[in-house]
């Protein structure tokens, strides 16, 4: 029972560093820097994002996803939340920029905190507990529970692409062994074909019979 204890326990330590960032770092004046991520289907995103701006700066924020729908968008961004649910398994995009007028002269680089979450740690769980009134025991239930769910599906999503790539490997290897066949099909025809031009060649100039 302990050892089944520990390994739940480190299930939902790595699910959990996997489902939080907590970055921050220096934005050049006029400059940009994106931040990716990959994110399954239905999951809640939460962030929180603070930028320290500099003087005649001001910084936008914009959120997309591969095909360039934006999901959030904040002008003169300095300090706020943001939250979406995704539509599909893609690759998301957090972006900022920081704009300033020319001639300005040098100014300091802007410093961005920024916190995600998404699944089970976007989830606030005493809103949940003061709407559905559940006592701690069975809000920390139903967060084990819905983490339990989230495991199961990474394990689900991991078992899909690994068939997808399987059947992909045996493809690209029944489209290699068809390739190679035909090619040595075509190198003995012109083999063959060439034995008989110079036979034929040779016999023409009467040097054998």
């Amino acid at each position: 029972m302990a050892r089944y204890r520990v390994l739940l326990l480190s299930l939902s330590l790595s699910f959990v560093v996997q489902s939080v960032v907590s970055i921050s770092f220096y934005l050049p004046v006029r400059g940009r820097k994106c931040l990716r991520e990959e994110i399954h289907k239905d999951v809640l995103v939460t962030g929180e994002y603070e930028i320290i701006e500099q003087p005649n700066t001001k910084s936008n924020l914009k959120i997309t996803d591969s095909s360039g729908h934006i999901l959030y968008v904040k002008e003169d961004a300095t300090k706020g939340k943001f939250a979406f649910t995704t539509e599909d398994y893609d690759m998301f995009e957090v972006c900022f920029e920081s704009k300033s007028p020319m001639g300005t002269g040098r100014v300091p680089d802007h410093q961005i905190n920024l916190d995600m979450k998404h699944g089970v740690e976007a989830k606030n769980y005493e809103e949940i507990a003061k709407v559905e009134k559940l006592k701690p025991l069975e809000v920390e239930l139903r967060r084990l529970e819905d983490l339990s769910e989230s495991i199961v599906n990474d394990f689900a999503y991991m078992k899909k692409r690994e068939e997808e790539m399987r059947d992909t490997n045996e493809s690209t290897n029944t489209r290699v062994l068809y390739f190679s066949i035909f090619s040595m099909c075509c190198l003995i025809g012109l083999a063959t074909w060439q034995v008989f031009y110079l036979r034929r060649f040779f016999k023409a100039k009467k040097l054998i019979e």
